[in-house]
């Protein structure tokens, strides 16, 4: 049995070849998807005490004396994931007193690792900011994005790689995709096969609008951060927010970035549960399809773009684990995840369809 390290060495000539959306079919691009399973397992212990060291030390900075919600600057702050002494009394404390600090318990289908999902219509191949905060006073509940990276050679944290996600506002609706084509107005979702419940993809009409897209560098202990709200549904696709991962980049004078080469595409998703709570709340009560063809569940999401990003074997896991910002889910939420990447691999930085 070869380590998985040179598993990976050996499969890298491969993962050029691993289109965005397509399901592995040949020997070696089954083999790709296989090692880098195997790579999860092989991560999983680091990655738990990843993530349950940066679930700690922000939820330590918040009991040190702080009993109001921090705000956002402080909450992502550069020093807030330094490294924080812990204590035996930790699992027994709460967060502004109603939500339990646990450490969180990562099983071997923890990691995002293998760009196996297209990066679907709306992304902007220029424009996206580099920017932490994307919200851009679009109306929803706050949400903050804890976004981990790790190296699936080293199972360590990867620093100062760009994260760059996406994401529809409230109501089902991306940046600059407000309309769909005229000759297209009125248009019915398919019906049956992959593509069931998806309308044909609107146009760009309006080039200047940014909200909900952005793009950030992991810090020294490879972890992104962002605000957000929580993200609206369209027809066809489950509630998701796109990302992409960029091993080098340069900012431009706009403060937009370029890159060629890109290491990772994928879509993260949220808890069903989660979903049709949040659809109560205003302004996603107001989304134009709540009553005809309502929000589409994680089990039935077009293209099988949810059942593709847990891997061809079932074995990861593309799910934010959320915790309660406050003592109720109207004062938001934040959400973990930690992606495995290999950061030699490198993807056309461009839809695939």
């Amino acid at each position: 049995m070869l380590p998985i390290r040179r598993v990976l060495i050996l499969l890298i000539p491969f993962l050029a070849s691993v289109a965005a959306h397509k399901e592995p079919k040949t020997p070696e691009e089954i083999e790709v998807q296989r090692a880098l399973q195997a790579a999860a397992y092989h991560c999983a212990p680091a990655v738990e005490q990843f993530t349950a060291a940066r679930k700690r030390s922000w939820a330590q900075k918040v009991l040190a004396g702080r009993p109001s919600l921090p705000g956002f600057d402080e909450l992502f702050a550069s020093e807030t994931y330094a490294d924080l002494p812990g204590s035996a009394s930790d699992a027994e404390q709460t967060v502004m007193g109603c939500s339990p600090l646990q450490e969180t318990r990562i099983q071997n289908n923890t990691c995002v690792l293998t760009p196996v999902v297209t990066e679907g219509p709306y992304y902007h191949q220029a424009g996206h900011p580099v920017r932490q905060n994307i919200a851009e006073l679009q109306p929803g509940l706050l949400l903050l994005l804890d976004i981990g990276v790790i190296d699936v050679e080293t199972c360590k944290p990867l620093p100062n790689v760009l994260v760059d996600i996406w994401q529809a506002n409230a109501t089902g609706f991306y940046a600059g995709h407000p309309v769909p084509h005229p000759h297209l107005v009125g248009e019915k979702p398919q019906v049956g096969g992959k593509r069931s419940g998806l309308l044909s993809a609107f146009p760009r009409t309006i080039e200047e609008e940014t909200f909900l897209r952005g793009a950030w560098p992991t810090d020294a202990n490879g972890v992104a951060q962002f605000t957000t709200i929580f993200p609206g549904y369209y027809t066809g696709r489950a509630t998701h927010v796109h990302t992409k991962v960029f091993p080098k980049w340069t900012v431009l004078p706009n403060r937009t970035f370029t890159s060629d080469h890109l290491a990772h595409v994928g879509q993260f998703f949220f808890d069903d549960e989660i979903n049709l709570r949040i659809d109560e709340m205003h302004p996603y009560s107001e989304n134009p399809i709540r009553h005809t063809y309502g929000r589409t569940r994680n089990w039935r999401d077009s293209l099988n773009i949810f059942e593709d990003s847990h891997g061809p074997e079932g074995q990861y896991n593309p799910v934010f684990k959320l915790d309660l910002l406050g003592g109720v889910i109207s004062q938001g939420l934040i959400g973990y995840i930690t992606m495995g990447i290999n950061a030699s691999a490198s993807y056309d930085n461009r839809w695939k369809g």
